[in-house]
């Protein structure tokens, strides 16, 4: 199959459905994913659009690698101006969904304007039409997607949906596939919501190819090899990311109570350990995926249908609600599955209700009765089920902890976790010194997969992450609690190689930069095959930066700058209890870190913005002014 670059475009507004095909020029300049969706959000997004109103466009997009029959590689990005944020919003998922919508023969699907009733997209083989869904409308995830399959006649047709949250247009809602499978990050599935589109629905039949078939299959009958050969694999597989809660904890870098704490008492109660040998009842997969990492769980109260809970989720509706009960989490996690929300921000912003309510500034007359304070697992879920039908204090809290403490006041927003508005995943920049830079910095707000972590750096030289990474010029030896220069370069290559495994819509639990199965070298080599391109390192890091640009320039037109790459108030707080207690980051390590990355990004550095000449450089002058904003290499065939 190759490269392609078709586009299918869908005005809700008029109805009317059509397809372009970008130059492949154009197309191998942003070729897919993250960086084919922030083109088109310059082209199709004006200056200062309501993130929730018609003129925001919603972008599906896979990568010339999504399909293939190799491990890791089905995933799309889902991208808008942000809810969350008011940024370039950006988010993940895998599943099927990915590969089926690139067997169907699109790379890029863009919702214009608003549908004046619940509709859902059917695709198939590039055939596409809108059909009515006021019958979907205010139905759960799992019914919606039997409802699907039944009304397609297809067992086959992979459906990617908002339940009621991003119907209510609660703020980190996100877009569900597998009732289980979350795009969750920067609220896409209030954007969804706002424009009565319930669901899009995919079906292809067409086999995805790589341009280079012998070359592409060597690469992949090195999976078990590597597979059997890197430690890190059978364990993760066999626990998930789950696996981590301990280990993040015996470090003291697990948040805890509101991220006061890196250190939780109850851990080994909500381990990943105990939720293998306890409630798992088998594992899935992605397309083509043989690590199988999926949890699929099953209690009293709990629906497998709705898989099971990640590392995140865990840790935000666990240790940040002080909850040690197990069950109580893995139910928490399938509400959030049932109604379409981010489980790291509906978890975080319920732990910020809950020392809201510790210290007084929240009462029951407040929360409807609820005694939301920590460790209380009962009331954990009914808060939770209240923001995903925004009722109650779940009303306020439905807008994510930044907004809702500007409602609630009283002293609040100094217990906000959050960046840009969007609140800190479970992985503690006291701990891993680099993410405090990264969470300040990146463009859609504090995010653990933008980067590699610091513990790669602690490894000895001969480690394979250490021997890995060094594709990418990086072999200093660092502490993980280090934020020097060496480790401000790391922070920001890495960022840029990641940059470009969400480009081509890899796995990063498959492709990465260091641990990972597959390596950098690898990822340069599966990109080669996919494309038939003759490609670079230095082309992959280029096309990274490129993404990572036009995010930026984004955010500078919509007025967001250096002073909203922030951390919160409580990261410069001392931690309380366990191997971290007293450790703390101090601002002014942070705004020296923030001047010499944004010297080394090539930014200016009282404005966090990309100069004029770095634009020039990525072939981005186009962003620096004119009409209309496209890249003069786009020619529609």
């Amino acid at each position: 199959m190759g490269p392609a670059g078709r586009i299918l475009y869908v005005d809700l507004t008029t109805g009317v459905i059509r397809t372009e095909t970008l130059s492949p020029e154009c197309y191998r300049k942003y070729p897919g994913g993250s960086c084919l969706a922030m083109y088109l959000l310059w082209k199709h997004c004006p200056p200062g659009a309501d993130p929730l109103g018609p003129g925001n466009p919603l972008i599906f997009a896979v990568s010339p690698t999504t399909g293939l029959q190799i491990s890791g590689q089905s995933r799309m990005v889902v991208a808008a101006k942000s809810p969350v944020t008011g940024g370039a919003g950006d988010s993940q998922c895998g599943g099927y969904f990915p590969a089926e919508m690139r067997a169907a023969g699109v790379d890029a699907l863009v919702f214009l304007g608003r549908s004046p009733e619940p509709v859902y997209l059917f695709l198939k083989d590039g055939s596409a039409e809108l059909r009515p869904a006021r019958h979907l409308w205010g139905k759960e995830t799992k019914t919606v997607e039997a409802m699907m399959r039944a009304e397609c006649k297809d067992d086959r047709v992979q459906i990617a949906q908002v339940g009621p949250a991003g119907e209510n247009q609660v703020r980190f809602a996100s877009v569900i596939h597998m009732a289980s499978r979350a795009a969750g990050r920067t609220g896409m599935g209030a954007v969804m919501g706002s424009k009565n589109l319930k669901a899009v629905v995919v079906r292809g039949t067409t086999r995805v190819r790589p341009a280079l078939q012998p070359e592409f299959q060597a690469l992949s009958r090195r999976f078990r090899e590597l597979f059997e050969t890197n430690p890190a694999h059978p364990y993760f597989g066999e626990y998930g990311t789950a696996g981590s809660v301990e280990s993040q904890n015996y470090t003291g870098g697990l948040p805890t109570r509101n991220y006061q704490s890196g250190f939780f008492e109850g851990a080994g109660a909500i381990s990943g350990q105990r939720l293998h040998d306890e409630l798992l009842r088998r594992r899935e997969t992605c397309f083509a995926c043989g690590i199988r990492c999926k949890r699929v769980v099953e209690a009293p109260g709990v629906d497998p249908a709705y898989g099971g809970p990640e590392y995140e989720t865990i840790a935000t509706f666990g240790s940040y609600c002080g909850v040690s009960d197990l069950v109580a989490v893995v139910k928490a996690s399938q509400l959030c599955n049932q109604y379409g929300m981010d489980t790291i921000s509906c978890g975080a912003t319920v732990a910020f209700a809950m020392e809201c309510f510790e210290r007084g500034i929240l009462t029951r007359e407040d929360t409807g009765g609820l005694d939301l304070r920590f460790g209380n697992a009962e009331a954990m879920l009914a808060l939770t089920e209240m923001i995903g039908r925004r009722e109650g204090l779940g009303n306020i809290l439905a807008e994510g902890s930044a907004r809702a403490a500007k409602q609630i006041g009283k002293g609040a927003e100094d217990l906000v976790v959050a960046v840009k508005g969007s609140e800190l995943p479970a992985h503690m920049p006291q701990v891993k010194r680099s993410l405090a830079l990264i969470y300040a910095v990146n463009p859609f707000g504090a995010d653990h997969m933008s980067s590699d972590h610091d513990l790669t750096l602690a490894e000895g030289p001969d480690g394979l992450s250490r021997k890995r990474i060094r594709a990418l010029g990086i072999d200093d030896y660092l502490d993980p609690r280090d934020l020097s220069t060496a480790k401000v370069r790391f922070a920001y290559w890495t960022q840029l190689f990641v940059s470009a495994i969400d480009t081509f819509c890899l796995c990063q639990f498959v492709w990465g930069p260091s641990w990972q199965l597959y390596g950098p070298n690898d990822v340069l080599e599966l990109v080669r095959c996919a494309t038939g391109w003759e490609t670079s390192m230095w082309e992959l890091m280029t096309i990274g930066e490129r993404r990572l640009n036009l995010m930026r320039q984004f955010n500078a037109r919509e007025g967001l700058s250096r002073k909203d790459d922030k951390l919160p108030k409580r990261l410069f707080e001392p931690l309380c209890g366990g191997p971290t207690d007293g450790v703390t980051i101090s601002p002014e390590e942070l705004e020296r870190a923030k001047d010499e990355y944004y010297a080394m990004a090539g930014w200016d550095v009282k404005t966090g913005t990309p100069t004029p000449g770095k634009l020039k450089e990525l072939g981005l002058d186009w962003l620096l002014g004119g009409q209309p904003l496209q890249d003069p290499l786009e020619v529609h065939a």
